[in-house]
């Protein structure tokens, strides 16, 4: 019987299938010297971007000063891990044509808070690892894994 490998990188459309399928992420910005992350509620919209909502405050004026993040999402499925990481740049979506059209996406604040900005991030870089949980190897002597 073969083992499958501790760690297996995802494919572009199971990292995609993944971003789509989940609500959950946690977005990393840096400004002014300090990184920040924030956990955020999020969905797809029909051409791969990644589409949140925030109030006045942190992450708003971050963006404005660095537009460059990183996402990522993690979770378990069927006793699998997996985490997907996209690294992109992100927008205001300003305009009203394009303030309707996120605003028809299925996208509501979970916390009874005020979100009236949404913000797009346009993925330049999407990588996801699949991680099968096991035992620690035993360490040979020699200082290599068994």
């Amino acid at each position: 019987m073969t083992e499958a490998a501790p760690v297996t990188a995802l494919s572009a459309s199971e990292c995609q299938a993944l971003l789509r399928a989940n609500q959950v992420g946690r977005i990393a910005l840096a400004a002014a010297g300090e990184v920040d992350i924030f956990p955020i509620n999020y969905v797809v919209d029909a051409e791969g971007r990644i589409v949140f909502r925030t109030a006045p405050g942190t992450k708003l004026a971050e963006l404005v000063i660095r537009p460059s993040v990183a996402f990522e999402i993690d979770g378990v499925i069927e006793g699998e891990l997996f985490s997907v990481i996209v690294k992109g740049e992100a927008a205001r979506v300003e305009g009203s044509t394009e303030i309707a059209q996120v605003e028809r996406l299925p996208l509501r604040p979970w916390v009874p808070t005020v979100k009236e900005h949404f913000i797009r991030i346009t993925p330049t870089w999407v990588t996801g690892r699949r991680f099968t949980p096991g035992p620690e190897p035993e360490i040979d002597p020699a200082g290599s894994a068994a």
